[in-house]
């Protein structure tokens, strides 16, 4: 079998005396969408830093393309691209400006005139990002970290605070990444989303996985109806039902 994307075993992590991740333990195959469900708070976030190697875990391990994050940090950036909640560029800059100095981080970048035009941002190369909307906001998160042309790209949370309207234009530029076999990792709490964009899913809770597996698979073994209902059961709220 050919070697996992990513690959996580074991990972534990607390704050504060509190377990934010808790043995937690999946694989990610190559060419796949795979997301992380779960509550704000459940350690989705912490994670995807644990598996960048952006914090170090009290246990366990996590490889990125084989590779451990923390001790080859330039060989793995070269070949991931990365859009955290955390992340903040410039308001002050143009569209094409943060691009440049993006591309300016790899050795072989993408050509980000080409990436802005895909995801339907050639007419904003000139506006400052400030002047942006949420959802060409987002859009321009997923474009830079396309720039250094990755293997596979993290994507936390991109769509929250996002309308509707705004939500549907940012997966179809996630439709178009996954129709060219990017490997793409997302985290989500929005059922809609998974269901859209997932081949599978992983709901944790409280750090814990609960479930794994296809959306079907996950809808079959809660024994509910949909994957909202499913997500809720393994949440332990099917009282709410």
């Amino acid at each position: 079998m050919n070697e996992p994307a990513v690959s996580v075993r074991n990972l534990t992590k607390s704050f504060s005396g509190r377990r934010v991740v808790d043995d937690l333990s999946f694989d990610v195959q190559k060419g796949e969408v795979f997301a992380m469900l779960g509550h704000n708070g459940t350690g989705k976030s912490t994670t995807i830093d644990l598996i960048l190697g952006l914090k170090a875990p009290e246990r366990g391990s996590a490889k990125i393309l084989g590779m451990d994050a923390a001790k080859n940090r330039k060989q793995v950036f070269e070949r991931v691209g990365v859009q955290l909640q955390n992340t903040r560029y410039q308001l002050n800059i143009t569209v094409e400006e943060a691009c440049i100095e993006y591309a300016s981080l790899y050795a072989d970048p993408a050509n980000y005139p080409k990436l802005l035009e895909r995801f339907g941002l050639g007419t904003l190369r000139k506006s400052f990002v400030s002047k942006l909307s949420g959802g060409e906001r987002q859009k321009l998160s997923v474009v830079l970290a396309l720039i250094g042309s990755p293997e596979i790209v993290f994507l936390d949370e991109l769509t929250t605070g996002l309308d509707v309207a705004a939500r549907r234009e940012v997966w179809r530029t996630l439709k178009q990444l996954k129709d060219r076999g990017l490997t793409i990792f997302l985290t989500t709490h929005y059922m809609e989303e998974a269901e859209a964009l997932c081949d599978r899913v992983c709901i944790i809770k409280s750090g814990k996985k609960a479930a794994e597996g296809t959306i079907d698979e996950v809808i079959s073994a809660s024994g509910q109806k949909n994957l909202e209902d499913a997500y809720l059961f393994f949440m332990g709220e099917e009282e709410l039902l």
